[in-house]
């Protein structure tokens, strides 16, 4: 068996200024989250990934990631927010 994704079709959705600008915000949380399950399991900060001895050089502040580990939390972030809206859900602030 072959396995072929099939994410929801977002192709169509334009986030607002508001959602966009909560983007940022999720994928620090998606950060955190990572992290604090990680550190969970024992591992810690290192210069370089070392799955043996657990440790990572993205266990950091999600302000000190390199640009391109940011990016790739905020696109998983805004893809979600563009799924939720596809699907017919509404995102607004209380």
């Amino acid at each position: 068996m072959t396995y072929q994704p099939k994410p929801i079709d977002t192709s169509s959705v334009t986030l607002s200024d508001d959602l966009l600008a909560l983007t940022e915000r999720l994928a620090e949380n998606a950060h955190d989250i990572w992290a604090r399950q990680r550190m969970s399991e024992g591992w810690t900060y290192g210069p370089q990934r070392d799955d043996a001895s657990k440790k990572h050089p993205d266990l950091v502040a999600y302000s000190d990631l390199p640009e391109s580990e940011k990016q790739y939390d905020r696109n998983a972030a805004m893809e979600t927010l563009k799924a939720i809206v596809a699907l017919g859900y509404e995102v607004r602030p209380r």
